[in-house]
């Protein structure tokens, strides 16, 4: 590869580029998130021929566990190509991806219409979600974190990740409103042809952002490696494995507390499912202020102590979620679903984006932190299936302590990983690791 000449990149304010890139995670979590919703409350009996409620509902599980699995594929080729063609290009391929993928989910012929074709249809589409979104967080943050100055990552880094809250905030709304406005099968169907308008105004957004300074400067020195995902996980495969463990709590203990708890609810017979969905919609609201306020506390007291009131919080809360869940007043069941996001998933979330990026060099950053983020879906991907066989297996105290031991393995990774937060550590360190530089 021959050295490129050293140009003036074009730098956007640091708040411009982590709106546009949360506003497309807004967009791409939608689209995955209604898949959640669809699977725990209506797929069962849409794309599946059984007449044993259970039984649709793990059918169901297992489809939406396929999407989980496929992420890291998504996550190895948007890593390799992020540190390798740049951090926009790949966001704006998994944008569309998820997009086409996402609309035609909402037009696929149902069990009863087309026989088994229905439900292999339904999988290949979401192989297809799960790479697409696989591709997008690592880009997204990263975007947000290089445009940052370093003081100031965890703040800013934290911006893409209200698109989590937002796109599920979004989702369940839809979900609420084609209830309302629909019936029948159009009630899970619009919601997913909805995504084309989210889609368009997500492309639109980010067409208009520079490429990360990081990358332009990378590719300006001809830092660009030939195979930057192999190379992060033959030289830093520690790490990667660490990412993973640490994000058990939070993507694991998100979708019990979320997925499962749909259909837990109506297993169980304690309550609609409508009250878990309005109980998720507080918490995701919530959440679009909690990310600002954990990813800020990170710059000033560190990543490691924020991220350790989540999961420690995940520990404390398995039991008593489900205590209050198993009451089925609707008060108890709305605030017990919105604590697990407040106070469980987003103090973990919020600084993800941040202590992850600083744990590696830029020339690998993209493929380090894309595997080790959805790596960890190859286990959460099955947590909602697993939750819901615990629950017929010896009732609520199996997911119950489920969602208890995931925290106690991220709390556990946690002790073990480095801070790096400039207010602690000092801006060099923050930005070196001891044989390498992490953050340029």
């Amino acid at each position: 590869m021959t050295a490129a000449s050293p140009v003036a990149a074009r730098h956007d304010s640091p708040a411009k580029v982590s709106f546009a890139s949360m506003i497309g995670t807004a967009v791409e979590s939608y689209d995955f998130f209604i898949y959640g919703t669809a699977a725990a409350a209506y797929f069962g009996t849409v794309f599946f021929h059984t007449e044993e409620k259970l039984v649709g509902v793990l059918a169901s599980f297992a489809t939406l566990a396929i999407g989980f699995l496929f992420r890291p594929l998504g996550g190895y080729l948007a890593g390799h190509y992020g540190d390798r063609l740049g951090r926009k290009t790949v966001l704006m391929w998994s944008l569309i991806l998820m997009g086409v993928a996402t609309v035609l989910v909402g037009v696929l012929p149902t069990y009863n219409q087309a026989g088994i074709i229905a439900p292999i249809l339904l999988i290949l589409l979401r192989i297809l979600q799960g790479i697409g979104f696989g591709a997008e967080w690592g880009g997204a943050v990263l975007m947000a974190v290089e445009h940052a100055p370093a003081r100031r990552r965890g703040f800013f880094g934290a911006v893409p990740q209200i698109g989590i809250p937002a796109g599920l905030l979004l989702a369940n709304g839809a979900f609420l409103l084609s209830a309302a406005l629909f019936t029948g099968d159009w009630v899970w169907r619009m919601p997913f042809l909805f995504s084309i308008v989210m889609v368009a105004v997500g492309l639109f957004i980010r067409l208009r952002v520079a490429e990360s300074p990081e990358f332009t400067e990378m590719k300006a020195k001809n830092e660009i490696r030939k195979a930057p995902a192999l190379e992060v996980m033959r030289r830093d495969w520690r790490v990667i494995l660490r990412i993973m463990a640490l994000r058990l709590a939070e993507t694991g203990g998100y979708y019990v507390t979320t997925s499962f708890m749909l259909s837990y609810v109506v297993l169980a017979e304690l309550t609609s499912k409508e009250n878990v969905l309005i109980g998720t919609m507080v918490g995701s609201a919530l959440g679009l202020g909690s990310h600002l306020a954990f990813g800020a506390l990170s710059d000033r007291i560190g990543r490691k102590r924020v991220f350790l009131i989540g999961s420690v919080f995940t520990i404390a809360f398995g039991v008593p979620m489900f205590l209050m869940i198993n009451t089925g007043a609707v008060i108890m069941v709305v605030v017990a679903v919105a604590l697990g996001l407040l106070l469980s998933h987003d103090p973990i979330f919020a600084v993800e984006s941040s202590w992850f990026s600083e744990q590696f060099p830029r020339d690998v950053r993209s493929s380090g932190i894309s595997l080790g983020y959805n790596g960890a879906s190859l286990v959460a991907g099955l947590l909602p299936f697993a939750a819901t066989a615990l629950y017929g297996w010896i009732g609520w105290m199996g997911p119950a302590v489920l969602f208890t031991l995931l925290g106690v393995v991220s709390t556990a990774t946690a002790a073990f990983t480095r801070e790096t937060a400039p207010a602690l550590v000092g801006e060099e360190q923050s930005t070196s690791r001891p044989t390498e530089p992490a953050l340029a």
